[in-house]
């Protein structure tokens, strides 16, 4: 009998070392966060400038 428990703890340890180690974001965003991680500051403002979604206040004051 108590083999079991220690089985079964010993299962639960198992199962939850395993979803802790699972990365909490979805592959395409830990993949660029890793990407721009390894960018120089001079690069990585630029792929920041044209990942990031155009502001429509600065649009508007560039066009005049």
């Amino acid at each position: 009998m108590i083999w079991i428990l220690v089985a079964v703890v010993v299962i639960a340890l198992a199962v939850l070392v395993i979803v802790a180690r699972k990365p909490r974001q979805e592959p395409g965003v830990a993949s660029f966060r890793r990407h721009i991680d390894a960018l120089s500051p001079e690069a990585r403002r630029e792929v920041m400038d044209r990942v990031r979604p155009p502001d429509s206040n600065q649009q508007e004051g560039q066009g005049n």
